[in-house]
């Protein structure tokens, strides 16, 4: 592993670079600055290093990163309808930080924006961990998070997450990563195919909301049990897809949640670089 000197944070503290590299010459870089995932380098057919992570240019973009790319999302990932929720019969207000109708990603002060301590778990493992105190971001509990990220020497990157509460409370974290196979500055991704290990996805309304309903993927655009191009012509006028602006649903991956297993392969002919995705979590 090396670490490189970045700069400072708005309170003087030391921004690293965090750069883990295998015998295959795959390299992840990651930040304390919110535990974003920088890059991630990896052979193509000819063995060219090709970065195919979106991220931003400089590192002090990432406190202005409105597609959270690379992010850690944390206490709660994606959207809470009205910003309200109940636990042990008590409600909880959240800040109204989309379109006024939903809390997204736990804003606006997200963790992304944060400054965490890193510590070495090994020669390619770094662990990022943070305190958060009761009622921040409008959860209750005083909580301890960490994030540690492992670069194998067979090209799997584990991200795994662990949060520890004194009180009952929401816990729903993720990575905000955007993947461009075909290398993050070529554009469009629309002919890279994919296959999703989901049998069911669930629908989401005008605000991207989940309706509730855990509709099967049978004769749908979301239907990607058998590999395919992302993007078809036939889908073009999906009015789901229209309202999402795209594919920004939650997919019902097959299987039982806490066991890990596939959710889905990517692939990209340009390149001939291929990811597998898996993961412990329903979706």
């Amino acid at each position: 592993m090396r670490i490189e000197k970045c700069g400072h944070f708005v309170d003087e503290r030391e921004v690293h670079r965090y750069i883990l590299e295998n015998k295959n010459g795959v390299q992840a870089v990651f930040t304390d600055l919110g535990a974003v995932w920088l890059s991630f380098l990896f052979p193509d057919r000819s063995g060219k290093l090709v970065d195919v992570l979106l991220s931003v240019e400089n590192w002090e973009d990432l406190m202005e990163n409105p597609g959270h790319m690379g992010e850690v999302v944390g206490r709660n990932a994606n959207r809470i309808s009205g910003g309200r929720f109940q636990l042990h019969g008590k409600e909880y207000h959240l800040f109204l930080n989309d379109k006024q109708h939903s809390n997204c990603h736990s804003g606006p002060e997200y963790f992304g924006r944060r400054l965490f301590q890193a510590k070495q778990k090994g020669e390619n493992s770094i662990c990022f961990s943070l305190f958060s105190k009761d009622m921040d971001q409008g959860f209750p509990g005083n909580m301890d998070f960490s994030v540690t990220y492992e670069l194998t020497e067979d090209n799997a990157l584990h991200i795994r997450y662990k949060g520890n509460s004194d009180k009952d409370t929401l816990m729903n974290f993720t990575n905000h990563a955007y993947f461009n196979l075909s290398g993050h500055d070529q554009g469009n991704i629309a002919e890279q195919s994919v296959r999703i290990f989901a049998s069911h996805y669930t629908p989401s309304d005008e605000f991207l909301i989940p309706t509730g309903e855990i509709r099967p993927v049978t004769g749908t655009a979301f239907d990607f049990r058998e590999e395919r191009p992302i993007f078809e012509k036939a889908f073009k006028k999906d009015k789901e897809l229209l309202a999402a602006g795209g594919y920004d649903h939650n997919f019902c991956v097959d299987g039982e949640a806490g066991s890990l297993r596939k959710a889905a392969i990517a692939y990209s002919k340009k390149t001939a670089i291929e990811m597998l995705v898996e993961t412990d979590c329903p979706g």
